[in-house]
């Protein structure tokens, strides 16, 4: 025996409001995610990413180690990776999906 316990076993005793915490942790921690952890969800590799965007797969390790990213450069990757930016702002009582933003082509 190996005295491991399923978790719905370590959790049946858990009040309503602390089972909707956790959700509600987990839902956040999917929703989070550096573009690190996004590639590596999406089973990439540094050097797909690098071909797809026509760049060196150091340029990918930098980027992904970057604080603040232009937003044209973050569309790019994103689409690279078969997705599609959005961008929503949040207001305590509304969200708004900001479609205006001029993408463009150079790296200014």
């Amino acid at each position: 025996m190996t005295g491991h316990k399923p978790f719905s076993e370590l959790t049946k005793d858990f009040s309503p409001e602390r089972k909707a915490k956790i959700a509600s942790l987990i839902n956040q921690l999917h929703e989070e995610m550096t573009l690190q952890e996004l590639r590596e969800a999406l089973d990439l590799h540094q050097t797909d990413l690098s071909e797809q965007l026509g760049i060196k797969q150091a340029a990918v390790s930098r980027m992904e180690n970057r604080k603040d990213i232009h937003v044209s450069h973050l569309k790019k990757v994103i689409e690279a990776m078969g997705g599609e930016l959005v961008i929503i702002a949040r207001f305590p009582n509304m969200e708004v999906c900001i479609n205006q933003v001029a993408l463009q082509n150079n790296d200014s």
